[in-house]
This record gives structure tokens, C-alpha cells and sequence, in this order.
């Protein structure tokens, strides 16, 4: 499975591309005629060798589907793992957030309009 053109592009693209997933199979695996889901595994599995993740994360069957491609340590990256990791935990009924935010953290808190009661929201 040869990704090394994607993970370029995306390297060149600071951190994030769009592509098709018609583009990705062509890419990854051309003599497939179709996307399977074990295909679209594979592909996953070999985007995270390469330190690329994708929006969304399990790879849509369909090639007329468009999907991001993201550098793991590109900001926009880090910021998709943390908030797969927020959603983790808030599934689990842990709050992401520590109960004493708004000392620790009062610009955060107060950044924007109306973002701190959103924070507040997020531990409950």
C-alpha cells in the first residue's frame, strides 16, 4: 500500500488536505475495484504509520465521498485528537475538564463570548 504521494501532499498543504476517497484508493490500493470497509481499515492503519489521521475517522466505502487528511502534529490535528479524546471521556461520564477551570485557567475561561459558559458546560 504505496500513501506516500497523500502523505506528501499533506505535508506540502501545512497539515491538512481534502481529498477523495476515490483518489485515496487509487492511491493506496489501484488494483482494487472497489472500497471495502477491511480496505478502508487498511488504509487507516497505513495513514497512522505515516502520522495522518482522517475527518471523519472510519473511511467512508463510497468514492464519490470526500474525506480530510490531517498531520497528526499539525495544529488542526492536535486539535481533532483532543476533542475525539474529549468526546471519549465524556461518553465515559469523566469530565474532561478539572473542576477548578475557572482558577486555573481564567482567560480561557473568559475568552470570547459566551465560550466560558460553554467550558462550564462541558464538566457536567
Amino acid at each position: 500500500m504505496n500513501i506516500t504521494l497523500i502523505a506528501n501532499a499533506v505535508e506540502v498543504d501545512a497539515g491538512v488536505k481534502r481529498l477523495s476517497m476515490r483518489f485515496i484508493k487509487q492511491c493506496a490500493a489501484p488494483e482494487r475495484e472497489r472500497l471495502s470497509p477491511e480496505l478502508c481499515e487498511q488504509i487507516t492503519d497505513a495513514f497512522e504509520g505515516h502520522g495522518l489521521l482522517t475527518v471523519p475517522r472510519k473511511l467512508p466505502t463510497s468514492e464519490n465521498e470526500w474525506v480530510f487528511v490531517l498531520s497528526k502534529d499539525s495544529p488542526l490535528g492536535q486539535a481533532v485528537s483532543l476533542a475525539g479524546a474529549v468526546i471519549a471521556m465524556s461518553l465515559l461520564g469523566i469530565p474532561p475538564l478539572p473542576d477548578d477551570l475557572d482558577d486555573r485557567f481564567p482567560e480561557l475561561v473568559s475568552l470570547g463570548k459566551g465560550q466560558g459558559e460553554w467550558l462550564r458546560g462541558i464538566r457536567k
